[in-house]
Order: C-alpha cells, then structure tokens, then sequence
C-alpha cells in the first residue's frame, strides 16, 4: 500500500511507522525532505490515525515544538474510506500549499502569514533548508538514536559492564 514511499518501523509495533514524505512541487516546501510519524489506533480505520513532523516544519497548522498536525480532514472527518496513501498523497500536500491561518497551531506563523506573506515563504524555505534535508534526517535520527540510549538509566548500582537496561 505505501510502496511508493520509504517507510521505516522505529519498533516491533506494526501501528507506529514513519515515512519519509516530500514538500509539494510549486510550494515553498518543495525539495523538502520530512520524516512524519503516523500512529495507528486501536479502532483503524474507524478513527484517524495520529500525524506528526518528526524534523521542523514552518506551518500555521503544524505545532512546531512537537511537529502535531492540526488537520480537520483527518480529525474530525475521517472516514473508513480513505487509507494512509490519502494522508500523503491529498491530505498533507493540501495543508502545505493551503494553510489555515484562522485555525493556528503555531501563532507566530499564522501571523506571519497574514502580515507579510512573502516574508512568510521564505521563512518556510529557510526552514526547508536547514531542517528539511537527507542530512537533517540523518543528524535528526543519530540525535534521537543518542538521546534514547542516554535515557536509560543503569539498574545495576553502577556497575557499567553487566549492560542492564530498564
């Protein structure tokens, strides 16, 4: 079903994917490279499943500390008709070239939005460009490939080589 994109299971759990997703061409994002977790609920595909930019992405409707998209289609109307090829192939490219500045999840880029538009768009390509690379995924995953090996916490009163993890 997603054999047109690069999908990589960060666990065992067949519910909580990522896939690698492009900027739409003729957008401000176009040539970025994003990486956006989609977390299945127990009741798909009666309900929505969960979406969200891994790296940082300069949008109204895109929370930009956790990357949570705000996106009325998949919230409040989903239905068991679409799939996940909707999500990639109509829902996000729509949000990213038609933003919602009425219903903002980033304030500061709604405002922008509405205030100076052209300001707007390169704030979004700056972004593109330092946070929406192959190499900023790469940074961006041996980041969190640190930070989950230095959360663990040593259970065996401080004796490093027996490499007990909670």
């Amino acid at each position: 079903m997603m054999s047109e994109y690069e999908v990589t299971m960060p666990g065992d759990c067949m519910t909580e994917f990522n896939v690698k997703f492009n900027g739409p061409k003729e957008s401000p994002y176009e040539g970025g490279i994003w990486r956006v977790r989609v977390e299945l609920p127990q009741a798909y595909p009666y309900k929505s499943p969960s979406i969200g930019f891994d790296n940082k992405i300069y949008h109204p409707n895109v929370d930009e500390a956790s990357g949570s998209v705000c996106l009325d289609v998949i919230n409040q109307t989903w239905s068991p008709m679409f799939d996940l090829i909707n999500i990639f192939e109509v829902f996000l490219p729509q949000l990213l070239l038609y933003p919602n500045p009425s219903d903002p999840l980033n304030g500061e880029a709604a405002a922008l939005l509405l205030r100076d538009p052209e300001r707007y768009k390169s704030t979004v390509k700056e972004y593109v460009k330092k946070y929406a690379t192959e190499e900023a995924l790469e940074a961006k995953s041996e980041s969190d490939m640190s930070e989950d090996i230095s959360s663990y916490s040593d259970i065996s009163d401080g004796e490093e080589d027996e490499g007990v993890f909670p």
